[in-house]
């Protein structure tokens, strides 16, 4: 149905009240140009214009501006292939954080959307863009802060391309107690970081370092490629010893445990624990990493002896009695809220750096070549 112009209307009225074009521009004021672009449908209705139509008629000025944004809108639907090419054109940019992952080189830079949408189906593993992604996986991130939900997945989906690209033993989950065993050890050390990686691939763990995006605050993931090939990916997002080997280890608890949720579903509010404001699969991770870097009855004696003045002299002390680097008390004394996050700061070396030599890592200046 072809829309109606405010100006058949004029005209109409016009013809009802038997006046001219003439007299109407003497009548409101306006040009007889004006009155002649309005009727013609070249020029629309202004405000001003609306005031002077609606004395000159007896009608209200927002009946005339209603009418001619209806025809204007109407006019712009008509043309449905523009309007639909829009609509494909968001879908595609809001399908991932592109400009984000184009400069880390996870995909092409192009500004041909057809080739672009190509890029990003190959990358998600999707025909449609409209599909969901199915990706499987335990992470740790931050619930207080913002994040963007196709960010994390990107995110995910990469270290999934990293990790098909490590080379490991058999993986045997009978031999995960003497894992955790030989990380425990390595983990009295700052500098032995860098040798996580062959540790995790001799058990058949394959484990990678992704610099998280922009809209991310994912701390790590655990996922698997098959029912056979764990993988550990972590974004050390905090630069210290003791966020590491958390992180670390509670990723190794979800392996342990062989814990998984659909991504999209743990990116929404999950089933809260009434105290710890954590669903059970997350408290369990994190109380697992946290007594398998030092034992429970251990950190409870010592926080007796000592709070609330945790020294540094009594950190160092206490970490060569039980084998661990004293980065770890203080960041499990941090968490437990025995001391603030300011405090004994100068016992939290940086661990990235070192990590990375060995890692397959992504980011931080190490570019990759499309794995997708």
């Amino acid at each position: 149905m072809k829309p109606q112009n405010p100006g058949e209307l004029i005209k109409k009225l016009l013809t009802d009240q038997q006046l001219a074009q003439a007299d109407l521009a003497l009548i409101t004021g306006l040009s007889r140009q004006t009155i002649s672009s309005i009727i013609s449908g070249r020029s629309g209705i202004t405000p001003d214009t609306a005031v002077a139509l609606a004395a000159a008629f007896g009608n209200k000025p927002d009946e005339w501006l209603k009418l001619d944004s209806d025809y204007r809108l109407a006019l712009v639907q008509q043309d449905k292939d523009s309007q639909l090419e829009i609509e494909h054109r968001a879908l595609v940019m809001k399908a991932a954080p592109i400009r984000d992952m184009v400069k880390r080189g996870w995909l092409k830079s192009t500004d041909n959307f057809d080739e672009l949408e190509e890029n990003l189906k190959r990358f998600f593993e999707v025909s449609n863009l409209k599909d969901e992604v199915v990706f499987e996986a335990s992470y740790r991130r931050n619930t207080d802060l913002p994040h963007s939900d196709r960010a994390v997945l990107a995110w995910c989906m990469r270290a999934r391309q990293l990790a098909q690209a490590v080379a490991v033993k058999q993986f045997n989950p009978d031999n995960l107690p003497k894992l955790q065993q030989d990380l425990r050890r390595i983990a009295a050390f700052a500098k032995e970081t860098h040798r996580v990686p062959q540790v995790f691939a001799s058990y058949g763990i394959r484990f990678v370092v992704i610099e998280p995006l922009p809209q991310t605050k994912v701390d790590g993931a655990a996922f698997w490629l098959d029912d056979q090939s764990p993988v550990i990916a972590i974004s050390i997002r905090y630069d210290r010893l003791d966020h590491f080997w958390f992180t670390v280890m509670h990723e190794l608890k979800h392996i342990e445990h062989k814990d998984s949720m659909s991504i999209d579903d743990g990116l929404k509010e999950a089933l809260e624990d009434a105290e710890h404001g954590l669903d059970h699969i997350e408290k369990r991770a994190n109380e697992g990493a946290a007594s398998s870097l030092i034992a429970p009855e251990e950190m409870e004696s010592f926080i007796r002896r000592f709070a609330p003045l945790f020294s540094e002299q009594r950190v160092i002390q206490f970490a060569h009695r039980i084998k661990i680097h004293p980065a770890i008390i203080v960041g499990q004394l941090q968490q437990r809220r025995e001391i603030s996050y300011s405090t004994l700061r100068k016992l939290l070396p940086k661990v990235r750096n070192n990590t990375i030599q060995t890692a397959l890592t992504d980011g931080w200046g190490q570019t990759l070549p499309d794995l997708s």
